[in-house]
C-alpha cells in the first residue's frame, strides 16, 4: 500500500479496496495505462481563464510544463482553480485573494497529487497560490505567465499599466481628446501576459524566485518569448524531482527567505501591495513581519532598478539585463545565502554560478552606484496609523516629503466618484485629500483606489501631485505621493473616520510621521457621534456567502488582510 500517486488520499466508500479499484477504473476512462498510473502525479494548477488577460498564454505553457514532467518519469495532471483578472472583477480582485488561496489549498489536498504546479502571475493570483502552498505542505513550484511585451503610440514605447494612468490623467487634464485616448486603448496592452512595469504581478514574480519558489531566471522571462515555454518544462521535471526529495514549501520559505523578498522588494522599487502579500504568504509559515521590519531594511537597502512607474524602462529590458540575477548578485552581500530552492540548491551556491555585470545597460545599477542610496518604501507612524501605513518614497514627488495641509476628505468610493470632479469641489494644490472607507472591511476587500485621481479642476491647472491618503491600497503600476494600508482603517474605529474637511494633515517621510492635527477633546467629541467616523454597523453587514466570512475574519493590513482562522500562531517574528 502507498500515499503516493493514484493512490494517494483515496476517497472514503468504507472499503479502501473498493476505493483503490474505482479510482484505477475512472483513470482508465481518462486513456491512461497502468504504467501511466504507477508514475508519481504533478497536479498542474491552471489559472486560465477567459476573464483573465494576463493568463490567456497558460494553456500552451501548460502543455510545456507536461512535456517536462513525462520526460522525468511523473504524471501530469492538470485541474483549475479560481482564476483573478485585475481589471474584470468587482468590486476588487483583492476580495477574492483568500477564497482562491482556500480553493487552490483545499484541491491541493483533496486530490492525489504528489507535487503542485501553480499557474499563475497576475497580481493576486500569486501570493494567493503561494498562500495555499503554505498551508497545504505539498511540494510545490511556481511557473508565472510572464510579462507582455511593450507596445507603442507613434514613436513612444507603451506599458500597461503606468502608461495608461499617465496619458489617463493628460486625458482629464484636457491636453489629449477622445481619438486619442481611443488610439492609445489599444496599444497598452498588446501581447499576453502580465503588466511589463514593476507592478504587482512582476514584483510577486521577482519576489517568488527570491523565495526560492520558483525556478532562477523565472520572473521576468517574456511571457511570448521561446524561453518561457522552455522554463515551463524545465519546470515539469523539477517537480518530479521534488517528489523523491521530499521537497516541501516549509524547506523553502523560512524566516531568512522571508527576509531576502522584503529587502528584494526595496531594491526593485516593488509594489506596495507586495508588503500586504508577503504579510500573509509569511503568516502562512506562522513568521510575523512587522510593518517596521520592511522600514529597517529600507534604510540599508538600495534602489538598482530603473523601471517604471520609478524608473524609465519595462520588465523586456530588466529580462534583457539579466533580470533578478544581476540583482541578487548585487545584493549578495545583505542576502541569507543558506536559504533552499526548489531545485535543491542554496542561494548561495547559485551566486556562485560564474557571472559578470553587464555593464552596457543601465536597468540595472550596481549596488556600489545606486539609483537611490535607500529602498523604495517606507512605513509611518503616528496617530493617524497607530499600526502602520505604507509610502512608496521611490515614486513621491520629494517636494512633498515634509508638507502639512488642509484635509479634503472623500467618506467612501461613491463619495469620491460623485465629487471628485465637481467644478464647485473646494480644493486647492496644496491640500491633502482623504479618502476613508476603502479598506479590507470597509470597502470591502481594500480596493485600489489609494491613487486618488488629481480633482479635475486642478488637473486641467496642470497639477500632477498632490499628498493623497487612506485605507486602501493602489496598483504597483502608480505612482504620486500616496499614503496607504493606513491601520486600523476607518471603519473598524480607526482615527482616519474622523477626519473631516478642514482638518489639518502632516506628512513628515523623514521623521516616518502622519498626524492629524486635532485635538484629544475634539476627537472625544466626534467619537460620541457628533463627527464621523462610526465603525460599520452591524444591521449593514452581508447575511451570507463569502463575504459574510470575509467580513467576520479578514484581518486588517499591517497583519496581510487574510482570514485570521486561516493563519497559525506565529513562531517567528521579523521585527
Amino acid at each position: 500500500m502507498t500515499d503516493q500517486g493514484i493512490e494517494r488520499g483515496l476517497t472514503d466508500y468504507g472499503d479502501r479496496g473498493f476505493s483503490r479499484y474505482l479510482r484505477r477504473a475512472f483513470a482508465k476512462s481518462m486513456g491512461y495505462s497502468d504504467e501511466d498510473l504507477a508514475k508519481p502525479i504533478v497536479g498542474i494548477a491552471n489559472t486560465y481563464s477567459e476573464f483573465n488577460n494576463c493568463h490567456r498564454g497558460l494553456k500552451e505553457l501548460a502543455e510545456a510544463v507536461k512535456r517536462g514532467v513525462w520526460q522525468a518519469g511523473g504524471l501530469p495532471l492538470e485541474f483549475p482553480t479560481i482564476s483573478l483578472g485585475e481589471p474584470f472583477l468587482h468590486p476588487t480582485s483583492m476580495l477574492f485573494r483568500n477564497l482562491m488561496a482556500m480553493d487552490t489549498e483545499e484541491m491541493i489536498r483533496a486530490q492525489p497529487i504528489d507535487c503542485v504546479v501553480l499557474m499563475g502571475g497576475c497580481d493576486k493570483t500569486t501570493p494567493a497560490q503561494l498562500m495555499a502552498a503554505a498551508s497545504a505542505g505539498v511540494p510545490a513550484i511556481v511557473l508565472v505567465a510572464g510579462p507582455m511585451m511593450t507596445g507603442a503610440f507613434g514613436p513612444e514605447r507603451l506599458g500597461a499599466c503606468t502608461d495608461c494612468r499617465r496619458f489617463w490623467g493628460e486625458y482629464r487634464g484636457g491636453r489629449i481628446d477622445d481619438a486619442t485616448i481611443r488610439r492609445i486603448e489599444g496599444s497598452l496592452a498588446t501581447t499576453q501576459g502580465t503588466c511589463m512595469v514593476m507592478g504587482t504581478a512582476s514584483t510577486m514574480a521577482c519576489l517568488t524566485e527570491t523565495l526560492g519558489m520558483m525556478l532562477p531566471g523565472g520572473a521576468a522571462i517574456p511571457a511570448v518569448h521561446a524561453d518561457r515555454l522552455r522554463q515551463a518544462e524545465q519546470t515539469g521535471r523539477t517537480a518530479v524531482e521534488m517528489i523523491a526529495a521530499g521537497r516541501t514549501p516549509d524547506q523553502i520559505m523560512t524566516p531568512p527567505a522571508f527576509e531576502n523578498a522584503c529587502r528584494v522588494l526595496l531594491a526593485i522599487g516593488g509594489s506596495t501591495n507586495a508588503v500586504i502579500h508577503l504579510t500573509a504568504m509569511a503568516g502562512r509559515m506562522g513568521v510575523a513581519i512587522e510593518p517596521g521590519f520592511f522600514d529597517r531594511l529600507s534604510e540599508e537597502t538600495p534602489v538598482l532598478v530603473n523601471l517604471k512607474p520609478t524608473g524609465i524602462y519595462y520588465m523586456e529590458d530588466f529580462h534583457n539585463a539579466g533580470g533578478l540575477e544581476t540583482v541578487l548578485q548585487e545584493l549578495r552581500p545583505k542576502l541569507n545565502l543558506d536559504c533552499l530552492s526548489v531545485t535543491g540548491r542554496t542561494l548561495g551556491e547559485r551566486l556562485d554560478d560564474r557571472w559578470n555585470f553587464p555593464d552596457w545597460q543601465d536597468v540595472i545599477a550596481p549596488a556600489a552606484k545606486p539609483l537611490q542610496e535607500k529602498g523604495g518604501l517606507v512605513v509611518l507612524r503616528g496617530n493617524l496609523c497607530p499600526d502602520g501605513a505604507v509610502l512608496k518614497r521611490s515614486a513621491a514627488s520629494a517636494d512633498l516629503m515634509q508638507h502639512e495641509g488642509r484635509a479634503v476628505v472623500f467618506d467612501g468610493l461613491e463619495d469620491l466618484a460623485q465629487r471628485i470632479d465637481d467644478p464647485a469641489l473646494d480644493v486647492a494644490p496644496e491640500d491633502v485629500l482623504v479618502l476613508k472607507n476603502a479598506g479590507p472591511k470597509g470597502a470591502p476587500g481594500m480596493p485600489e483606489a489609494g491613487y486618488l485621481p488629481i480633482p479635475q479642476k486642478l488637473a486641467r491647472q496642470g497639477i500632477k501631485d498632490m499628498v493623497r491618503i487612506s485605507d486602501a491600497r493602489m496598483s504597483g503600476t502608480a505612482f504620486g505621493t500616496i499614503v496607504l494600508h493606513i491601520a486600523p482603517e476607518a471603519s473598524v474605529g480607526g482615527l482616519l473616520g474622523l477626519v473631516e474637511t478642514g482638518d489639518r494633515v502632516v506628512l513628515d517621510v523623514d521623521r516616518r510621521r502622519l498626524e492629524l492635527m486635532v485635538d484629544e477633546e475634539e476627537l472625544h467629541r466626534r467619537r460620541a457621534g457628533k463627527g464621523s467616523g462610526s465603525p460599520r454597523a452591524a444591521a449593514s453587514l452581508p447575511a451570507r456567502g463569502y463575504l459574510k466570512l470575509h467580513m467576520e475574519q479578514v484581518e486588517q493590513a499591517n497583519l496581510g488582510c487574510d482570514l485570521a482562522f486561516l493563519r497559525p500562531a506565529s513562531k517567528t517574528t521579523l521585527a
